[in-house]
């Protein structure tokens, strides 16, 4: 059953260059990218065809469009510039919801009723944005609010329960939105031969919860035309409300971050202790002589008390800063923080100690830490570290609580290491293996790095033989030459069919270079 709701949404292309240019002046036409630590933002049309793209160097950028005009990521710019589209948007539309800067999602029912229709709807808004606020813009309609951004992209109008059939053809590279950091995981589905949303959507779903992380499962259920994640079913206490009165209104962008970064803390330490996380925030402020401003936020990912700091430093310096129609009459005497939708708090993955200021949480498991340390010494106490290495087993180090977590060795080159994903379970002591190929005899592996012979069983330990499905690798590296292993070590991931178990099993085998191999199980795939 499809729990996601139908959504409008307002898609500002290279929204990032386009404030950027309303900041500087820069004319629209000319080719210009938007940078953040070297690499493309965003771009513009103009640089596109120049042969500029997202995520590229900005050295490369520049050789392939000298005339680029380069300008710095600004997120604060950004959403300082939106406002205006935002409130041409909401003369229109109530629970006007901002995505992120250059993205508003609209929910559909009770406004295309008013208006005559979802395209009667897209029309006026398309109109109000480009009269009021002078963007333009695309509008899309879809069930939920991943479906509806790639329609907004393609200025498409999804019928309803259409989402997974729109969503089917397309990369699954769109997974990969910007602030979402899926890169890895769509290079990875791509390796596995599964291109297209639809692909990934016709996995089932305990596949993908016992072969990647709970990203991947998320992502999952966006293919499929759901809602990233299921509603929560369960009474809000009142008290989650952040309520914070000025007695001196409000009038400073200063004063505004200040503020900001303390209601994001009690707001987020709020949730954490009653195990919740936030997805959608409505931001409400009064002001002194009476007028209520209110603006929905509406967020891919649990907000963070840094990202809910963010919204709200960005809401009060749109308003503070707005043209002399859309500013406040007075200064800001009471703000308020309402958490509209919600998720269990297991959907932020958040470190020990992670729980806000105002919860001392970080304090106190630091006292607890040092405590039983000073009762069991030093070494009692170990947090895990991943640092650079060959094979799972080598990049996992445990450190005493309380030394520095700086990484050793992550950045080296590391010749012969493995691929994501890396195995659930390393064995602490080396089990034996015999690979054999289709006529009995033992698979070796040459200087080469290439196979004598392809696998066709494989016998883990004392158990019986168990066939080879399918086989990738093998990676080969070759140490400095040392007593008993003078040649080096070739790695190979096996999948095995297991008739006892009624399951296939993954694996993880090493061979030694050589005349003799010799293999043994360096790591199981759950």
């Amino acid at each position: 059953m499809n729990d996601a709701p139908r959504l409008l949404v307002l898609w500002c292309p290279d929204w990032p260059v386009v404030a950027a240019g309303a900041a500087t002046g820069t004319p629209p036409l000319v080719p210009a990218a938007v940078f953040s630590a070297n690499r493309v933002v965003a771009c513009s049309a103009a640089a596109r065809r120049g042969g500029v793209g997202r995520g590229m160097r900005r050295r490369d950028a520049q050789s392939r469009c000298p005339g680029l005009v380069v300008r710095q990521h600004d997120p604060d710019r950004d959403a300082r510039v939106f406002g205006p589209v935002a409130a041409a948007v909401e003369q229109h539309a109530v629970g006007v919801e901002v995505v992120r800067p250059g993205i508003i999602a609209v929910p559909v029912g009770g406004a295309a009723a008013y208006f005559g229709g979802e395209e009667a709807l897209a029309e006026r808004l398309l109109d109000e944005v480009s009269a009021n606020a002078g963007v333009e813009c695309q509008v899309g309609i879809a069930d939920g609010l991943f479906a509806a951004t790639l329609a907004a992209r393609r200025a498409a109008f999804v019928v309803p329960g259409g989402s997974a059939e729109f969503l089917a053809p397309l990369p699954v590279g769109e997974l990969d939105q910007p602030g979402e950091e899926r890169g890895e995981l769509v290079g990875l589905l791509g390796r596995l031969g599964l291109r297209t949303l639809g692909a990934f959507a016709a996995v089932a779903e305990r596949d993908v919860a016992g072969r990647f992380g709970w990203d991947a499962i998320l992502a999952h259920r966006l293919a499929r035309g759901l809602s990233q994640r299921p509603p929560l079913r369960r009474a809000l206490p009142p008290e989650l409300e952040v309520v914070e009165e000025f007695e001196t209104p409000l009038e400073r962008i200063d004063e505004a971050a200040f503020i900001a970064k303390t209601l994001g803390e009690r707001f987020f330490s709020g949730l954490a202790r009653h195990g919740m996380a936030c997805m959608r925030l409505a931001i409400v402020a009064v002001t002194e002589s009476g007028e209520e401003r209110v603006r929905v936020w509406r967020c891919a990912e649990p907000l963070t008390a840094r990202a809910t700091a963010d919204r709200v430093r960005w809401q009060c310096e749109g308003w503070l800063i707005a043209a002399p129609g859309d500013r406040p009459n007075s200064g800001i005497i009471r703000l308020r923080l309402v958490p509209e939708e919600l998720v269990g708090g297991e959907a932020l993955q958040l470190q020990l100690g992670a729980m806000g200021r105002d919860a001392d949480a970080a304090e106190r498991a630091g006292r607890a830490m040092v405590r039983i340390q000073g009762l069991l010494g030093p070494e009692a106490v170990l947090t895990p570290l991943l640092d650079g290495g060959r094979t799972p087993a080598d990049r996992a180090r445990l450190i005493p609580w309380g030394d520095p977590r700086a990484t050793l060795t992550a950045n080296a080159p590391w010749p012969g290491r493995l691929p994501a994903p890396s195995p659930s379970t390393t064995p602490r002591r080396s089990i034996q293996a015999a690979v054999r190929d289709s006529g009995g005899r033992i698979v070796g592996c040459t200087s080469r790095g290439e196979l004598t012979e392809p696998p066709a069983t494989v016998v883990v330990g004392d158990e019986s033989a168990l066939p080879v499905i399918s086989w990738a690798g093998p990676w080969l590296y070759r140490p400095a030459p040392q007593v008993g292993n003078p040649t080096g070590v070739a790695r190979v991931q096996v999948v095995v069919a297991d008739a006892a178990a009624d399951r296939d099993r993954a694996l993880i085998l090493a061979v030694t270079l050589g005349q003799t191999p010799q293999w043994i199980v360096e790591g199981i795939y759950d």
